[in-house]
């Protein structure tokens, strides 16, 4: 009876130590400190998956993938997962810190009175540059011309990479034209193409994957990419000792931002982790360590006393009430508007 007893005790033991809560997230999103400081508050373990595209998390879950607790869409993918019914609204009771998020991140078109989502970090689209080359070739890097204006690109040709990513390279073609980064009027759709175009020769490659490297060893000058990707790019640059380092800024014609948030899924094994986690991730400390690890956005107002004096300077990290009116989020694309894309990209990739 008492080895009995005794196994019950361990197996229930057991059990306790296997709280685990499923996060399925961007890779390199979440700092590991953070991550052991709620195992150890929540007596709890985090098992992470990761994805490293929106569709590919979309088509994951919608084909019927289970054990997640929560996903970390970007704005856009927030509709989908609600419409196909993969999400559960927020326990608000259980998050108070959402009262430490920026109003300006709060009850956006996505998520009408974040029902079902938290805002949790954000990226905007720019251009990263060699600082060296673009001063010594007196080059204005806060206007996307840079890119698409083949007078200044003829000075850094075969230097410049894009964003091998539709909707970010016609949204700055779109902006560098005047136009609303999520315009879908054909005529300006196509003014955007022949932008496209007509840059194209000057360019290196449409890069997603290595822009980062390729940057800091110096092999290209200017890239088109996320501003995380830029602050990183430039940590690597000063411990490599190179001689120049990466500058990035928001262009004058406006950027694109990407807010990512938090949310719990509709069949989440453990929603009271879920919402442990995401009350836990809204506290300013804890929020300001992923900043001060990849130089992300952050939406939490809490957490810019946490955050390092210098990364709080950096516009694209922390744009001020001015630089916000010019950061759209872009939409999602459907039926007809999206085929038409798709078909414009292909002209694009395929010209000479």
């Amino acid at each position: 009876m008492k080895k009995l007893l005794l196994a019950l005790s361990l197996l229930a033991g057991m059990a306790q130590a296997e709280d685990v809560l499923h996060v399925y997230n961007w890779n390199n999103y979440i700092a590991p400190e953070t991550v052991k400081r709620f195992e150890k508050e929540c007596k709890c373990r985090v098992v992470q998956d990761y994805y490293g595209a929106m569709e590919e998390m979309l088509a994951k879950l919608a084909a019927g993938a289970k054990g997640y607790d929560i996903v970390v869409p970007t704005g856009f993918a927030i509709p989908p997962l609600v419409k196909q019914n993969l999400t559960q609204p927020l326990d608000k009771a259980k998050v108070p810190n959402l009262k430490n998020v920026n109003a300006a991140f709060l009850n956006t078109e996505f998520d009408k009175g974040n029902i079902y989502s938290a805002p949790y970090s954000f990226t905007t689209t720019l251009v990263g540059y060699n600082d060296k080359k673009i001063k010594e070739l007196g080059i204005d890097a806060t206007s996307w011309a840079v890119i698409f204006d083949p007078k200044v690109l003829a000075k850094i040709k075969g230097k410049v990479t894009v964003l091998d990513d539709s909707r970010e390279l016609f949204a700055a073609a779109l902006m560098y034209n005047g136009y609303s980064a999520n315009s879908t009027n054909p005529a300006e759709w196509k003014k955007a193409a022949e932008t496209i175009k007509a840059a194209k020769p000057y360019w290196a490659a449409f890069n997603t994957q290595s822009y980062i490297k390729e940057l800091t060893v110096g092999n290209i000058w200017v890239a088109h990419g996320y501003s995380n990707d830029m602050f990183q790019a430039n940590q690597d640059t000063k411990a490599a000792k190179r001689p120049f380092g990466i500058g990035y800024g928001l262009q004058k014609q406006g950027n694109t931002l990407s807010l990512d948030s938090m949310v719990v899924l509709k069949n989440a094994p453990r929603p009271d982790l879920a919402h442990r986690f995401i009350n836990f991730m809204l506290d300013g400390k804890n929020s300001s360590e992923l900043t001060n690890m990849i130089g992300s956005g952050n939406p939490n107002a809490a957490a810019a006393q946490f955050v390092q004096p210098e990364i709080k300077k950096i516009s694209a990290v922390f744009p001020d009430a001015n630089s916000m009116k010019g950061l759209q989020q872009l939409k999602d694309l459907q039926g007809k508007q999206l085929r038409d894309l798709n078909r414009l990209w292909t002209e694009v990739k395929t010209a000479k």
